[in-house]
């Protein structure tokens, strides 16, 4: 990947993570730590790998996303945001009764949801079923599936992962945000659900891990994924929660919380100061 290109995606994941801050505190409530260390991969997702149009949101032969660990939308919801589905002003009504951006996914109310989700261990299921009825169809659309390392927890999971294994759903691409921490803690002291690359290998995936802030190495991975052929893939990112907002960062606290004024302040800042130097440049 040239560097203008890596340059145009850290400026899009910038924006992002200030959609989601700015979300999560007009709602005053939300998921933030998650949206942003998430931030980077639907950047690539939507930036870069993902056969979509913004004018047409339900175009036959696109490539669908599924974010199965759905409490993180307000990440998502910029990012469609930032692409053009509907206006960044939308993420001031956050969770508001009646606005089109609410708590988890909706594909009813917001145009650009190709699936509604929230139960953790639903979403990569939903997927999976969309890979399949692919290639039922003989569609060449591809399907990926973003769930959280503590999702991975739910027994949900490794069922849609034998599924996807035993039908070989090489267009399917499930990535995971693993960035340790969920509501309750470290995922190490709550019910760890490592070595992630080992079980998704034994399901007959082909297995990838990556540092998920760097766009070469996503760059490299969908690459792979693309190209493998009778297995789908599985991308282990390794991620910061919380990432660029310096209180938040592996702060398991910021799971689920809301900012507060001064908070919010000092988190736009910090994240205007990023995107004033990468524009710089």
């Amino acid at each position: 990947m040239n560097d203008l290109k890596k340059l145009e995606l850290k400026i899009a994941a910038c924006k992002i993570r200030m959609g989601a801050i700015t979300g999560v505190y007009h709602a005053k409530s939300g998921h933030p730590g998650g949206s942003l260390s998430a931030a980077d991969i639907y950047t690539y997702l939507y930036f870069n790998e993902m056969n979509i149009d913004p004018k047409n949101p339900k175009m036959e032969d696109r490539d669908r996303f599924v974010l199965s660990k759905g409490h993180c939308c307000p990440g998502l919801y910029a990012t469609l945001a930032l692409k053009g589905y509907f206006s960044m002003d939308e993420m001031k009504s956050l969770r508001h009764i009646g606005a089109m951006l609410q708590g988890h996914p909706d594909m009813k109310g917001t145009p650009g949801i190709d699936m509604s989700s929230g139960s953790l261990g639903q979403g990569i299921s939903a997927a999976c079923g969309m890979a399949k009825a692919a290639k039922m169809d003989g569609k060449s659309y591809r399907v990926y599936t973003l769930l959280g390392d503590g999702e991975c927890e739910e027994g949900q999971v490794w069922e849609a992962a034998m599924f996807a294994g035993f039908n070989k759903l090489d267009n399917l691409c499930v990535v995971v945000d693993n960035n340790g921490l969920q509501i309750d803690g470290p995922i190490a002291q709550v019910c760890n659900p490592e070595p992630l690359d080992e079980k998704f290998a034994a399901f007959g995936f082909e297995v990838i891990k990556v540092n998920g802030h760097d766009f070469d190495e996503l760059d490299n991975a969908f690459a792979k994924a693309r190209s493998t052929k009778s297995k789908p893939t599985a991308i282990i990112a390794k991620t910061v929660k919380g990432k660029d907002v310096s209180f938040m960062e592996n702060q398991v606290g910021w799971h689920g919380s809301a900012p507060n004024a001064e908070q919010y302040e000092v988190a736009m800042n910090e994240l205007n100061s990023i995107l004033s130097g990468l524009e710089g440049k």
